[in-house]
């Protein structure tokens, strides 16, 4: 259809009944009047016992007899879903066809049996059919009234329009196809407009009442015209050039021919025909895109569908797995039995796949079970690296002794740094009034388990003695938040808990100090067992469960991109939760931007100070600025993915030996407290440190920014299942809108580009957010730069 075409039906060829759906009733109807006091009425909200009369009228006259709708029992909201068919066909509507609707309640008494009534006229002003949802404001203890014009109409007066009849009005054209469907923004548009009308709806205190009815929709447009009359049409209709797109008021149902082609095309007779089919090329390219797509995308009816077909011949794909665990219709008792058999057979999953499974989406104990049996394979460094979200999955679990309890603590038995930090992530989530009741259990199962520990062969503690151990870290935390004398020598060595494995003798006060802001955190620096020490700051007042989760993905991704051979000298400082509102960091030497700026003047200056080389670039050693290059990529890219925001001079911290790094993660997923925040955390004082936009090591910045991009989007799945993990948590930026905050980190990782496509897409990024701390304004640009001021 070219630009300036209207495709449309006219009245008098559709040779069809005239079809609606009555759906629903909105807003709460007025009390009955209590028969024991002339006074007082009841003030609970009634149930009632409606139906609809429906009754079509032409030019003012009834045209066939009434329709009611069956009685539907029911309180508020007052679903009535009833499909009516009129004998009245579409080609016999004149322009001024009306349909009038009374609501009746049969439950009251018979002069309060009125509900109210509206009608609605069949054709707008611009002489078109109307279709999709229709809002009638009924006009209470009025029966509809017929007549042209009519004195009950169902339309909302123009003067009383307000946001909320705006957003229905776009809601209906979004449901017949008039309005691009994008998934994540519907659904929070649709979240807003919840909010807006529960707004509206408290605001006038519910006095109006609205009859919900949707309309029939075709094809193309339907336009009136007579029968056997020939005329042009007006000239208006012919501009008008709108998407129009069939509605199916029973859209969402289940469609009976289509629930039982697909039970049939499963059935397990036909197990034995799908056992040996193959894909066609055309298929498998379809499979293959499919495989590819993220954790977060929901499969439709036909991807589904050609899963199932080909399931057998997929099994040897490790990576089809989840894929077609989602396919599986898991009420079907029978169905449900094969897919289990067949994923007992399949090729063994990656543990990235396996996480996916403890993701909410999945509740059937097998798969879970399954899922925990691929993570028995992970050595204890790589769990540790997931134990953060492991424990948030025991939200997910159908029970409090689930596989994945028993499987943590059993971990925890033999690795005394993992049982540490499995007991702290545990003990953090006791407050939680929803879930402390499971959280208690894996706690009881962890204590019991390891008191009955025998002592190893080689001299190690037994179970008893590892678990006081654990319970002294506990009584450290006590003695951290209140007096200090107890602490400069301990009666026994107390294991850290940045590090169970080192033990902690006492704390050296002359080494530790008090910072100066407002929660007044500690920084305390601890004699070890060796003779060394290690040095940590308590916070209390402040909850850092956000920037233990920041670190650990901090730490992850270093390791995804050390396992490519890419070191981008990274500083992944030790971070633990000990409450809601308290919690330990490691304590990295080094200086904020800030203040180097203030006192050297350049990060240039500063690094000369420690690593003066007359013949290496800018006076500094080559190794050191290569470092410096590095971590500036490195954190580049992390904070993009993650959505870092609230960056200034204060919370990038530098390190003597030109290791750059960020603290403080208050606002990630794409939150920033400032207005316009550039796409990538980069200031002209780092710019500056590698000789400007234009010299040779900030180009080679910007291939090492490259290239770690595409190493962390070859484990996109991992680290969006890791989040998707942390959905029910406690954590604010997350628990504020999961869906969204997760549809925002898939989006960064650019899945629809392949790997060239990248490297020119975050070049174009990096070069637009560079641009912006340089003289060339524009004025998107200027605000960039206003940002780091």
């Amino acid at each position: 259809m070219t630009g300036n075409e209207f495709r449309f039906f006219l009245s008098c060829d559709i040779n069809l009944p005239v079809t609606f759906s009555i759906e629903k009733l909105e807003g709460i109807l007025p009390p009955i009047k209590s028969t024991n006091s002339e006074t007082e009425s009841a003030t609970e909200e009634r149930r009632a016992e409606l139906y609809v009369e429906c009754t079509l009228y032409i030019d003012g006259a009834p045209f066939g007899l009434p329709t009611r709708t069956r009685l539907e029992s029911t309180g508020p909201p007052y679903w009535l879903n009833e499909v009516i068919t009129l004998s009245t066909k579409y080609r016999d509507l004149t322009v001024h066809s009306q349909l009038a609707l009374t609501v009746w309640d049969v439950s009251c008494e018979k002069d309060e049996g009125l509900i109210g009534g509206a009608t609605i006229l069949l054709f707008n002003s611009k002489k078109q059919l109307k279709t999709g949802k229709q809002k009638l404001r009924l006009w209470p203890g009025k029966e509809a009234d017929g007549s042209f014009p009519t004195t009950t109409p169902g339309k909302v007066p123009r003067q009383e329009r307000g946001e909320l009849e705006r957003l229905e009005k776009l809601e209906n054209k979004y449901e017949r196809g008039q309005i691009q469907r994008v998934d994540w923004l519907d659904r929070l548009t649709i979240k807003a407009k919840e909010r807006i009308k529960e707004r509206e709806s408290s605001k006038n205190g519910g006095s109006h009442l609205y009859l919900i009815v949707d309309f029939c929709s075709f094809e193309h447009r339907v336009v009136f015209q007579e029968s056997g009359a020939n005329f042009l049409l007006p000239s208006p209709l012919t501009s008008t050039n709108d998407i129009v797109i069939v509605w199916d008021p029973e859209v969402g149902k289940i469609n009976p021919s289509e629930h039982k082609q697909l039970k049939l095309a499963r059935s397990l007779t036909r197990g034995i025909i799908d056992r040996d089919l193959k894909p066609s090329s055309n298929e498998r390219k379809s499979i293959q895109r499919i495989l590819k797509y993220p954790p977060t995308r929901t499969l439709s009816g036909d991807e589904r569908q050609l899963l199932w077909k080909f399931r057998f011949s997929l099994m040897s794909e490790k990576r089809a797995l989840t894929k077609f665990l989602r396919c599986v219709e898991w009420s079907d008792v029978q169905e449900a039995k094969q897919a289990l058999e067949l994923m007992g057979k399949w090729v063994m999953i990656d543990v990235s796949d396996a996480l996916e499974l403890l993701s909410p989406v999945f509740e059937s104990e097998e798969v879970r079970a399954y899922a925990v049996s691929v993570l028995e394979r992970a050595d204890d460094e790589e769990l540790q690296c997931y134990l953060l979200q492991l424990v948030q999955a025991l939200r997910f679990e159908r029970s409090d002794k689930s596989r994945l309890s028993h499987f943590l603590v059993q971990r925890a038995l033999r690795n005394i740094e993992f049982a540490s930090f499995l007991r702290w992530y545990v003990a953090v989530e006791l407050h939680d009034p929803a879930y402390a009741k499971r959280f208690y259990c894996t706690h009881e199962i962890l204590e019991e388990n390891m008191m009955k520990l025998a002592a190893g062969v080689n001299g190690d503690e037994d179970g008893f003695k590892l678990w006081q151990s654990l319970k002294k870290i506990e009584k450290l935390r006590q003695l951290l938040s209140g007096l200090l004398s107890e602490l400069t020598y301990f009666e026994e060595p107390i294991r850290s808990p940045m590090a169970p494995n080192v033990l902690i003798t006492g704390i050296v006060p002359s080494e530790s100090s008090i910072f100066k802001s407002a929660l007044h955190p500690l920084r305390l620096t601890f004699r070890t067992a060796n003779g060394g020490s290690c040095k940590i700051i308590f916070k209390k007042g402040d909850d850092i469960r956000q920037d233990q989760l920041v670190i650990q993905m901090v730490s992850l991704m270093d390791r995804l991109l050390k396992l490519e051979n890419l070191d981008l000298h990274l500083t992944p400082y030790k971070v633990l939760a000990t409450g809601q509102d308290e919690g330990m960091l490691e304590f990295i030497p080094s200086r904020s931007l800030a203040q180097i700026l203030s006192e050297h003047r350049s990060i240039i200056s500063y690094l000369q100070k420690y690593h003066p080389d007359e013949h290496g670039p800018f006076g500094i050693t080559a190794t050191c600025l290569e470092t410096f290059i590095k971590s500036c990529a490195g954190y580049s890219v992390i904070t993009y993915i993650l959505g870092i925001g609230d960056r200034h001079l204060d919370n990038l911290l530098l390190r003597d030996d030109g290791r750059l790094f960020h603290v403080d993660f208050g606002f990630i997923l794409g939150r920033d407290p400032k207005p316009f925040p550039p796409p990538m955390k980069l200031c002209k004082e780092m710019v500056e440190a590698m000789g400007g936009a234009e010299s040779q090591y900030y180009t080679r910045f910007k291939s090492y920014c490259c290239e770690a991009y595409n190493i962390l989007r070859k484990s996109s799945n991992l680290i969006l299942n890791l989040f998707h993990l942390m959905a029910g948590s406690n954590i604010p930026d997350i628990a504020s809108d999961p869906e969204k905050g997760i549809l925002k980190l898939q989006e960064k990782f650019r899945l629809d580009l392949d790997d060239e496509a990248c490297i020119h897409f975050f070049q174009d990024l990096i070069n637009e957010s560079v641009s912006a701390l340089f003289p060339q304004m524009v004025e998107t640009i200027h605000r960039w730069a206003q940002y780091w001021r």
